[in-house]
């Protein structure tokens, strides 16, 4: 079957969120469909006032396409930044750790008094499962707590309420989400969920209903694309499953194969440490195969070198 074909016959036929990123929710007659997004995740009525920065300005591919920074106003009038991301990599937590500082340096002038820092929100869309975890949405904030007292947080003076339209010390800081898509296994039961559910699958239900969804069902149509994008599309679908797989595959056979040699050695030198040291090898042996295959699919060697864990020399010598 035809690759087109193939996708062609899927349940629903619309642009995946993290491929529509790339293109279309940048153009302001489809602020409609990231507003609602951004509305949703937040429960706070936002617009979009403008995409802040210049892809000319990136310095690679993937830091052009999987990030995003917005202006946006809430309902009082209050302007924040947020920035967005898509990551398929092991080193998320300190890509959000550096989306927030990069707001702050980027997009303050330095001459300008503090008050009129933005607050910022860091909203990381994660597209892998290799961490712990038993939900698929989280939120991070900073609070400042008592030494002595764990009920006792640190406030913002009446003044400083009035300046900042905040309550508490933390309405200032950055705030962060990290949305687990692949770890959503449920059925859509709030606006939130059936957002969830798009960016996971690319799939809309009939009965969705959660802001921006209506409007994504008719604006991120795959049969509306002109011909040349609707085939960039099918590839790199085809290119994002085959890497799927590929990683799957080698970290599901590393650690397989490491558990069976760490039990070999476990039975002359000690079960516990024979096992660790067997699956460690292990893993390291199916690391080199899952990263030899990726530069045979032509991904950068930094970024097989964040996905497998490996050194950048190792995979030169593969």
């Amino acid at each position: 079957m035809h690759t087109s074909d193939k996708y062609q016959d899927m349940k629903d036929n619309f642009i995946r969120f993290d491929w529509a990123m790339k293109r279309l929710l940048r153009d302001k007659s489809n602020y409609v469909v990231l507003e609602g997004f951004l509305s949703t995740l937040l429960n706070e009525d936002l617009r979009i006032c403008r995409f802040l920065e210049s892809e000319s300005n990136q310095t690679d591919e993937t830091d052009k396409f999987n990030r995003a920074d917005i202006l946006v106003e809430d309902s009082k009038g209050k302007q924040l930044i947020i920035k967005i991301q898509n990551y398929r990599e092991l080193y998320y937590y300190h890509k959000l750790l550096y989306g927030a500082s990069h707001i702050l340096s980027q997009y303050t002038n330095w001459e300008a008094d503090y008050s009129k820092i933005y607050k910022t929100y860091t909203i990381n869309i994660v597209y892998f499962s290799m961490v712990k975890s038993k939900d698929y949405v989280y939120h991070g904030e900073i609070v400042f707590r008592s030494l002595h007292d764990s009920n006792n947080f640190l406030k913002l003076s009446a003044r400083q309420q009035e300046l900042f339209i905040g309550k508490d010390a933390d309405d200032i800081f950055p705030e962060y989400y990290v949305l687990r898509v692949n770890d959503f296994d449920k059925v859509a039961k709030t606006p939130l969920d059936e957002w969830i559910k798009f960016l996971k699958t690319g799939e809309i239900d009939k009965e969705a209903t959660a802001k921006g969804l209506p409007e994504a069902r008719e604006r991120l149509r795959i049969d509306t694309l002109p011909d040349v994008e609707k085939r960039a599309y099918y590839r790199d679908m085809e290119a994002l499953r085959y890497q799927r797989s590929v990683i799957k595959t080698g970290w599901d056979e590393g650690h397989t194969e490491g558990f069976k040699e760490g039990r070999a050695e476990g039975m002359a030198e000690g079960r516990a440490e024979g096992r660790e040291e067997g699956r460690a090898e292990g893993e390291k042996k199916k690391a080199k195969e899952v990263a030899k295959k990726m530069k045979e699919i032509g991904l950068s060697i930094k970024d097989i070198a964040q996905c497998t864990q490996l050194t950048q020399d190792e995979i030169k010598q593969l």
